[in-house]
């Protein structure tokens, strides 16, 4: 109870416990962009885009968490060959603060195991709100960007995460089951919870030319719909034989095959973005995970 009471003071802008967004933006630290990586479908690559834009971020000097979420595939650890001991369910049951299950990856970066605990994220009580916001302060000093590997699709889960993400990437390949899915996610979001800017990423693709032409597609259709949309193309990352194998070693494809044309497109991709200014209404690690747990 003191522990409560303490956090509480701690956090005096968290008021509103029934859900009401009471965020006084001007009390949250520090700005860290937080960016969910999601697409309409599997097999796209997507859990491989997320580990290669943080590690091409991370050689920008960047201080990058990746937060896998998707709870039924969990590829993040796959990809890199790591083997999680503990995860967020043992912070929500209090066996370990959140610092403590972090993992390891290459450069610096830092990953927080997928589990079905992610889920029992929206069934906190007051107290183990606050008590997990509080330990934010183990990281937050130390981190630059949040990268959220979503499940594919439009699950309530994923919807959840691309809510609270201050920045919504897109993955798509020129499949056209994949441009009708991704567009089903971006109308999910548009229509149900207007969310309205969203970036484009084509992945396995010829060269640019085919990356703008699957865009060209998807917008053509958003432009049609949904009126008031914004759809920023952010560019590609060509076919190459190199991700493959760099999957089958469990490294990430900057570590296996650093000079390979993927691997060069996600270092331009990683300058990119990090030359584009993120929104400023949801600009922190506290503002996303007030969010998450509808503070």
């Amino acid at each position: 109870m003191d522990q409560a009471l303490g956090l509480r003071k701690k956090y005096p802008d968290v008021r509103d416990w029934n859900g009401a967004d009471s965020a006084d933006l001007s009390l949250l630290k520090r700005p860290v962009r937080v960016m969910s990586i999601s697409s309409g479908k599997g097999g796209v690559g997507k859990s491989n885009v997320v580990v290669n834009l943080a590690l091409a971020f991370d050689r920008l000097n960047k201080k990058v968490l990746i937060m896998d979420a998707d709870l039924g595939l969990a590829n993040v650890d796959i990809l890199l060959g790591l083997a999680p001991v503990y995860n967020i369910s043992h912070v929500l049951a209090g066996t370990k603060r959140l610092a403590d299950v972090l993992v390891g990856g290459p450069g610096r970066i830092q990953i927080m195991p997928s589990t079905s605990g992610v889920q029992q994220l929206t069934q906190l009580t007051d107290e183990q709100k606050l008590l997990l916001l509080d330990m934010l302060d183990d990281i937050e000093d130390d981190l630059d960007i949040l990268i959220i590997d979503t499940g594919a699709g439009i699950s309530d889960t994923v919807l959840y995460f691309n809510l609270a993400a201050q920045e919504k990437i897109v993955v798509v390949t020129p499949e056209p089951t994949s441009l009708t899915d991704a567009y089903a996610l971006v109308k999910v979001l548009y229509t149900r919870h207007g969310e309205r800017n969203f970036k484009i990423l084509a992945n396995s693709v010829e060269d640019d030319r085919e990356g703008r032409a699957v865009f060209g597609k998807i917008s053509r259709v958003a432009d049609h719909f949904l009126d008031g949309l914004s759809l920023d193309y952010i560019g590609c990352i060509p076919r190459d034989s190199s991700v493959p194998q760099a999957v089958r070693q469990q490294k990430a494809l900057l570590d296996a095959y650093p000079g390979s044309p993927a691997a060069r497109a996600f270092v331009e991709l990683a300058k990119r973005l990090d030359r584009q200014q993120p929104p400023t209404d949801r600009g922190t690690i506290q503002f996303f995970w007030k969010r998450l747990l509808k503070l």
